[in-house]
């Protein structure tokens, strides 16, 4: 960064709590982040004492969320242990989204709330944090351990628990080699406007609910991009390590993937914690949502080539290959099942089946009963399930296949 731009960058934060209108600047190309797999030590960072500036920093970034930033950023302000500052970076916006977030920053009942604005942003998200978290560096003088103690990351169309911030912040206070603990997401409820919109939102629902309970508390797959809360030690590693936290590349379609693999070959510990929950939109059309998820396992499949197979990348790759297993087994014997049960109701059927189906009623509700009994009533039926996993399939087919013969278009 210029001279230039980080005088700049001081100035907005003496100057005003919202910050100033910056030009956008075009962040250095980093090392290819698969370069070292060594662990990066932390004794460096490990002192930090009652030096730090700020407890907890906020940063989100947003792009075209002039609909749901005010309430995402609302969220914040009634947290029970409020952040110190909260930083939006508003990137390649062509929206209101801007004038929301300085609505919400010019408000004195909220937290300290800097808006920065990044209009010329090639690198997604990935970006648009790495500006935001080089702007913070800049106004605590350099380092972030010895002013900041802890980041959250978290999406301008998502709503924290009350008392998210509370709650990760004891998580991480309970081992010091954890470098962040990630939200368990629920999806909002009561968006549908017609009965095909309330079966595919209800599913991803159950979805979002089914996986929050199954995530692992220690080596989970990924960092929600939702809402993650990091340990800045963990955070300065990476930056020293290869000069940024978040990968910019167009290739890099789910950063926060990539980083939750970067902070575990660093040697951190990654966790997930059920009581931090994320409440994040839904995908309203089936084209969205499969335009949402191509994104999400076309990014993992090529982040997951790239590295290989790795103690880190194993769990990944096996779970994605008995993904398909299940899928066709499902697909498969669940169909044909239901199609001879209604041709012939339960006559002649052997008992071994009788207590294979009775299984596949059984335990689907069984694992979503945290979300009421209309769930587990959904999940008991079968036939919903069968059509989500028709639908999940080939969006995970699509994705290897897109991974392997054709190339990430940039972004716009």
């Amino acid at each position: 960064m210029s001279g230039t731009t980080a005088r700049r960058a001081r100035e907005n934060a003496a100057r005003s709590t919202r910050g100033r209108r910056r030009k956008g600047r075009t962040p250095v190309q980093p090392a290819e982040a698969v370069g070292s797999r060594h662990r990066r030590g932390r004794g460096a960072y490990a002192e930090q004492g009652d030096t730090a500036v700020y407890d907890t920093v906020i940063l989100v970034p947003a792009r075209n969320e002039e609909v749901g930033v005010l309430m995402s950023l609302k969220t914040l302000a009634a947290q029970s242990r409020r952040p110190d500052l909260i930083v939006v970076v508003v990137n390649n916006s062509t929206d209101r989204t801007e004038e929301f977030a300085r609505q919400f920053a010019d408000d004195e009942s909220t937290p300290r709330t800097v808006v920065l604005n990044f209009p010329n942003n090639p690198h997604k998200k990935a970006g648009a944090l790495n500006y935001g978290l080089q702007w913070l560096r800049e106004s605590v003088g350099g380092r972030l351990p010895s002013k900041v103690r802890h980041v959250l990351v978290m999406d301008a169309d998502t709503e924290l628990h009350p008392k998210f911030i509370e709650r990760a912040r004891n998580v991480l206070a309970s081992d010091p080699e954890l470098g962040g603990v990630s939200a368990a997401c629920l999806g909002r409820t009561g968006l549908w406007r017609n009965p095909w919109q309330r079966f595919l939102l209800g599913m991803q629902i159950i979805e979002y609910g089914r996986a929050a309970n199954i995530r692992y508390r220690q080596d989970v797959h990924t960092m929600s991009g939702a809402g993650s809360f990091y340990r800045t030690e963990a955070l300065q590693g990476l930056l020293d390590w290869r000069g940024q936290v978040f990968w910019e590349d167009h290739r890099n379609l789910v950063e926060d993937y990539e980083t939750t693999l970067a902070l575990k070959e660093s040697g951190w510990k990654i966790t997930a914690n059920q009581l931090c929950i994320a409440y994040t939109d839904l995908m309203p059309t089936l084209r969205e949502l499969i335009q949402q998820r191509e994104r999400w396992s076309r990014g993992t499949v090529d982040t997951l080539r790239r590295r290989g197979w790795t103690k880190f990348t194993w769990h990944s790759i096996s779970t994605m290959i008995l993904g398909l297993i299940g899928a066709a087994y499902i697909l498969g014997w669940g169909s044909s099942q239901l199609v001879r049960t209604a041709q012939r109701g339960f006559d002649n059927y052997p008992v071994f089946l009788l207590l294979m189906l009775g299984f596949w009623v059984v335990y689907p509700a069984l694992r979503v009963r945290n979300l009421g009994w209309k769930a587990m009533l959904v999940e008991a039926v079968l036939l919903p399930e069968l059509v989500y996993t028709v639908v999940r399939t080939y969006w995970l087919v699509s994705s290897i296949v897109k991974s392997y013969v054709t190339r990430v278009s940039a972004w716009k």
